[in-house]
């Protein structure tokens, strides 16, 4: 279920992955350095627009972070950027053998 703790945990979760602390995150987001302790700990929750500079600076849409069956959004997202510069063969044989992997 997505809520509010959802919402801070896969922020955390997010940050955790990229290799960033919650200060240097704060700062790069032009925040105090205690903007993402407070997400993370419940204090506060982002307003929308600073949601989706977080979903950015995390390299994921906001579709990507609220689906809750995707457990490596930034993977994901990273592999859409990928697949992007390839032909059409080269799509369908990334899309086969995902197919093939799947299945294991």
């Amino acid at each position: 279920m997505i809520n509010d703790q959802f919402i801070r945990e896969r922020i955390t979760r997010l940050r955790l992955s990229k290799g960033v602390s919650e200060y240097k995150m704060s700062y790069d987001l032009g925040h105090s350095r205690s903007y993402v302790h407070n997400i993370s700990s419940g204090k506060c929750l982002p307003t929308m627009s600073e949601f989706l500079v977080v979903c950015e600076y995390l390299g994921v849409t906001p579709t990507q972070f609220f689906d809750e069956g995707l457990e490596e959004p930034m993977l994901v997202s990273d592999t859409v950027k990928a697949i992007k510069d390839l032909d059409a063969d080269s799509i369908k044989l990334v899309i086969s053998i995902a197919k093939k992997l799947s299945k294991k």
